[in-house]
Formats: structure tokens, C-alpha cells, sequence
């Protein structure tokens, strides 16, 4: 069972006055300016989710680890075959989310979506599956009805810079008011080492209307595409680079680069600089239409080879890596940090950049915003670690609120819940110390809640 005060501080003042705070936020709108939910869950009315295995298991790769760590694989966890043999398992081993994150998630979604009180383990599984199945079969269930019923107010998803955007045009198309914007994400392209390159820049000229054979040519048609995709709502773009390394490259070079990618010839070197120019050229496109520029870097992605042959990316098996912002940011930095219609982003998984770096680069440049703890510090104590090391020198105003960054559409709803929980903590703690005051506590946990990420998105 859901504790009414659970992460909150044993302390009886500050539990008491965490309390007080969390519940002016609680029934708030939830925001999510960043995830990887499929738009095509909500492109038409009757869209059913087909049963609780690929709504909850299947696309979350928290789960996914997890499981794989304890000895189960991925032949086993993936299967279409028979969901009940799959959900069996996750049941049987779901004491291993003891204590963990995506432990309080699925709990939080089992009781609070689904009415589901009974403890998940392999005696209750096939009853919870049971109740699970039956609900997702009534209209109630449908993905537009939760997307209301779990009031989120607005849901941003990532797609390709050649996506076609098919299903957020049906949405938009079909009449229905829920609001699905997309995310303009083009790594695919601007990455030389991305699977299918060439591939994929002839699928930019198809899509741009631009003929990509030169480096000109493509930087028009990632204009275009961007263009396209605010045109259906978008308000922000997202890189994730290995490092944020940024380096301005001459044309002579960019465009020697860009023609030897063509013909299959880019060194790794030529690669790593190419990127690093295209981070700076997306962030001189940020200062002329005004999208928010993300950054996610630090991941060792599809770290194990035979997982991504068999199965695909984002299995699972992304590791995080140190990280330096300081120097490799400093190119772009100098060129638009102080420009006024420039908005940076960042993200770490690198905790030792949050005091060092991070906050003090947010505190100063008025284009840097600083995301929420992410993907692996997405957690109570991450969220802990982060308001510690951040908030005495960026600010809070200099940071992002909450994006939940996820796959597993029902996880929103739990996620926004444990961070509105932290923030209530965090702040009660200031509040009982007297380094702030009532009125400033109220105020801060709304914008940690929902103002925040409104002002930084634009939303």
C-alpha cells in the first residue's frame, strides 16, 4: 500500500510541513517536456493497449536490466508468444525492485492506475494479470482516456529529424485536444557514425524537399526540419552526444568532411569534429527560431554487442561515463552563451560535474539551464544529490523543474510524483531552518512542480 507520507523526512517539523507543501502541488497538471512515448499510442480513438506485458514490461528498459541482471533473458522477456508466461516471471522475480526506483514506480502504478493493492509476486500474478487485462479492455483504458484521467496537460516525444511525423499530424488532424508535440532529435544525421548514414541524409533530402549533396544543402534541410517540426508544436531539440564536445569548424572543412562521410571515407577524428561543429550549428539555429537546445551526453550506448545485434538499441545496456562541460563547451559558449534568444539545456549522469561545473556555468550564462536529475540519478536520493550540489549556486531559477525522460507511458504520472515528493522535502527542510519563508516555499514547489519546465520549454 501507497503511504500518504512516504520520502518524506522523519523529522516530525519537516514532515509535517512537507506535507502542507506537497499538497498544493499534488493534483497539479502534469508537464512532461521530455520522453519517448510513442505518439502513435494517441494518433486515433480506438487505440487499446493489447495487455499488461508491452504496457509495462516490455518498453521499459529499467525493468529490462533488471531482470537480465538476475539471469533472465531478453529471448524470455520479449516474447510476443504468451504475455502471461512473461508477466509470470517479472512477477516471480519482482522482489529485485526492492527499494529501487522503478520499484515506487510500479507500485504507484499498479495502486493508482489499476486499484491493484495486492502484492506482486508469482502467487498473486496471474489474478493481477487478470485485473490488469479486464480494465485494459474497457474504454476508460484507452491511451487518450488515461492521458486525461492521469491529467497531463502536455507530453513531448523524441522523433527522428527524417520522422514524418505521420502520428502527430493524426492527432492533430483528428480533432482530439489532449496536446502531443514532438522533439526535433537529429543524431541520426548529424552523427557520421550513426548506423545507416547515408542512409539516412538521403531520407533528409526525400523528406526536406532539399537535394543533400553538399554540406549547405544539408545544413537547409535540418532548417527545414525544424521548421516542420515547430510547425506541429515543437519547442525544443535534443542531442546526445558521447561528450559535449563543441568545436567550430571552417566551411572548407566542414564541407571536405561532409564529402568524404558521403563517399564512406570519415575517419573517427573527422567524425568527433563533425559533431562537435554540428553542436554549434544547431545552437546557432537555436538563436534564430527560438528552440530550446537539450544536451544528454555521457552514455556508452548498446554497451553489450550481442544484445544490440539480436534486439535492438535501448535494451537496457547504455552505461554512463565520465564527462568534462567546462573546456568542450567553452566554443559554443563563447559564440551564444550570452545571446539572448539562446537556451541550453543540460543534462549529466556524471554527479561530479553537478558542483564543479554544472552549477556554476548555470549560474552565470544566461542561455544555461540546468535538466533534473536523469535516467540513472532519476531516483529520491539522486534528486537529494542534486538539490544539494546544484540549487546553492545555479539556483533555482536556473533549473528546469521535472521531465520524466521515459518509454512506459503509465510510469509519467509515479515519476512526476516522486520528484513533486522530493521537492516538497527539500523545500519543508529550508522552511524549518528559516532560510526561507512560508510564501517563498509555496511559491518554489509550484514552479518545481509545473513552472519551471512551462518557462524553460515555452509551454
Amino acid at each position: 500500500m501507497l503511504t500518504s507520507d512516504r520520502f518524506f523526512d522523519p523529522n516530525p517539523a519537516q514532515k509535517a510541513a512537507a506535507l502542507e507543501l506537497y499538497a498544493l502541488i499534488s493534483d497539479l497538471p502534469i508537464v512532461s517536456p521530455h520522453g519517448h512515448v510513442d505518439p502513435a499510442l494517441f494518433s486515433t480513438e480506438g487505440r487499446r493497449f493489447g495487455n499488461p506485458v508491452e504496457l509495462l514490461i516490455q518498453p521499459d528498459h529499467y525493468i529490462l536490466r533488471m531482470l537480465v541482471s538476475q539471469g533472465l533473458t531478453y529471448e524470455q522477456l520479449l516474447s510476443q508468444e504468451n504475455p502471461r508466461q512473461v508477466w509470470q516471471l517479472f512477477a516471480e522475480h519482482f522482489y529485485v525492485f526492492r527499494g529501487t526506483p522503478s520499484g515506487v514506480w510500479l507500485t504507484h502504478e499498479l495502486e493508482a492506475v489499476f486499484n491493484v493493492t495486492e502484492k506482486l509476486n508469482g502467487d498473486s500474478a496471474a489474478r493481477i494479470y487478470d485485473q490488469i487485462q479486464t480494465a485494459l479492455l474497457t474504454p476508460e483504458y484507452s491511451p487518450r482516456n488515461l492521458f486525461k484521467r492521469l491529467n497531463i496537460e502536455v507530453l513531448a516525444t523524441t522523433d527522428s529529424a527524417t520522422d514524418p511525423l505521420l502520428h502527430h499530424q493524426a492527432i492533430r488532424a483528428s480533432g482530439w485536444d489532449g496536446r502531443i508535440i514532438p522533439t526535433f532529435r537529429p543524431d541520426n544525421v548529424i552523427n557520421l557514425a550513426a548506423p545507416g548514414w547515408n542512409e539516412n541524409v538521403a531520407a533528409l533530402s526525400e523528406i526536406s524537399g532539399f537535394q543533400v549533396n553538399d554540406f549547405k544543402s544539408f545544413l537547409r534541410a535540418l532548417e527545414q526540419r525544424r521548421a516542420f517540426f515547430m510547425s506541429l508544436g515543437a519547442t525544443a531539440s535534443d542531442f546526445g552526444p558521447y561528450q559535449p564536445t563543441t568545436e567550430w569548424l571552417s566551411e572548407r572543412e566542414s564541407e571536405a568532411i561532409f564529402q568524404q562521410a558521403l563517399q564512406g571515407k570519415a575517419t573517427e577524428q573527422d567524425t568527433a569534429r563533425f559533431l562537435a561543429h554540428m553542436l554549434c550549428e544547431m545552437a546557432r539555429m537555436s538563436t534564430e527560431d527560438g528552440m530550446l537546445m537539450q544536451i544528454h551526453p555521457a552514455v556508452y550506448r548498446n554497451y553489450n554487442p550481442d544484445v544490440y545485434t539480436k534486439f535492438g538499441a535501448d535494451r537496457g545496456f547504455d552505461i554512463p561515463v565520465a564527462t568534462e562541460y567546462t573546456r568542450n563547451l567553452r566554443p559554443l559558449l563563447e559564440r551564444f552563451g550570452n545571446h539572448p534568444n539562446f537556451r541550453l539545456l543540460l543534462f549529466t549522469l556524471d554527479e561530479s560535474t553537478y558542483a564543479r561545473e554544472l552549477a556554476p556555468l548555470a549560474g552565470a550564462y544566461p542561455s544555461v539551464k540546468l535538466g533534473p536529475p536523469w535516467w540513472f540519478n532519476d531516483s529520491l536520493n539522486g534528486m537529494r544529490r542534486f538539490f544539494d550540489q546544484v540549487m546553492e549556486t545555479a539556483g533555482l531559477y536556473n533549473t528546469a523543474g521535472f521531465n520524466d525522460d521515459t518509454r512506459a507511458f503509465l510510469s509519467i504520472p509515479a515519476r512526476h510524483d516522486v520528484w513533486r515528493r522530493a521537492s516538497a522535502n527539500w523545500l519543508a527542510g529550508l522552511l524549518v531552518r528559516g532560510m526561507i519563508d512560508r510564501d517563498e516555499a509555496e511559491s518554489m514547489v509550484v514552479d518545481l512542480a509545473v513552472g519551471l519546465a512551462k518557462r524553460v520549454y515555452r509551454l
